[in-house]
């Protein structure tokens, strides 16, 4: 059987994260796209040469073309400009829109069978102009938001109460930002749900409701010269995981609503199955 392609369309710090995690868990052979001259291909020699010593038979390469992404199974998007503080996600969307609908176009170009995963900001109006340009079925365009979203809210639950995050839920919905909906009453401590939980406060768990909206803005806050990196790139490769492998996994995921949930005619964070179907 012929491996997987996958193709990390930027390069940043994001898209460097993303490969060494895709290579590690050989989800197939890595093509590291960026504008930049050099850094794809600088990132992917030092990332191909880390198979050897972690043992694993995925191969990293760099480009500068997008000739190199064609017949890629599916294509993970983190190009754009990241958030500084200061920032919010919305005053970015004028820059990556155009960003965006220029890898949409060669997607659709070069790898018009791919499934695409968005994490470029604001990630909900990115992933509408990637499915506007493509013209790909829902079931292959996919944001990235609640996976990550979910992924703080565990944290945060684990720190304030001491559990490990592998007996700790959580889901959260909506939007990537301000409009996103963490649920405490589906988020759960070894089953129980989080306002049924001994100690925990209507105050404690509203703290840390507020600390998930805000989440991404801590990091930019502290790190001072860019947004986070390492829980973005590992939340897409679960995703690019679920579908390569179809494991059939139930994520909370930005997809086109077509009556489902109430809503139509637009992306927002919902709970999906991914498998080799995509949605």
């Amino acid at each position: 059987m012929a491996r997987k392609k996958i193709a990390l369309i930027g390069s940043g710090q994001i898209g460097g994260t993303m490969g060494l995690l895709a290579a590690k868990k050989e989800l197939g052979d890595v093509v590291m796209f960026d504008v930049v001259d050099g850094l794809p291909q600088g990132k992917g020699l030092d990332l191909h040469e880390t198979t050897p010593v972690e043992g694993c038979n995925s191969t990293v390469t760099g480009t500068n073309s997008y000739e190199d992404i064609k017949d890629a199974d599916i294509c993970i998007v983190t190009a754009g400009i990241p958030r500084k503080p200061g920032m919010s996600r919305d005053d970015l969307v004028g820059t990556n829109t155009k960003i965006v609908k220029d890898v949409a176009e060669n997607i659709k170009k070069y790898a018009p069978n791919s499934f695409v995963i968005i994490i470029t900001n604001p990630l909900d109006a990115m992933v509408y102009v990637m499915q506007k340009v493509t013209g790909f079925p829902k079931n292959r365009v996919i944001g990235m938001a609640g996976v990550l979203d979910s992924a703080r809210f565990r944290t945060f639950i684990s720190m304030e109460t001491g559990v490990s995050v592998q007996d700790i839920t959580a889901f959260v919905l909506g939007g990537h930002g301000d409009t996103m909906v963490p649920l405490p009453r589906y988020s759960t401590i070894a089953g129980i749900p989080l306002p049924d939980y001994p100690g925990l406060s209507k105050e404690r768990i509203d703290a840390m409701v507020d600390r998930t909206r805000k989440g991404g803005g801590e990091i930019v806050n502290l790190l001072k010269t860019g947004s986070a990196f390492y829980a973005p790139g590992a939340s897409a490769i679960a995703m690019a995981e679920s579908i390569l492998r179809d494991q059939k996994r139930i994520f909370p995921c930005a997809v086109l609503c077509e009556g489902e949930y109430g809503q139509s005619g637009i992306f927002m964070g919902v709970p999906v199955l991914l498998g080799s179907n995509g949605v």
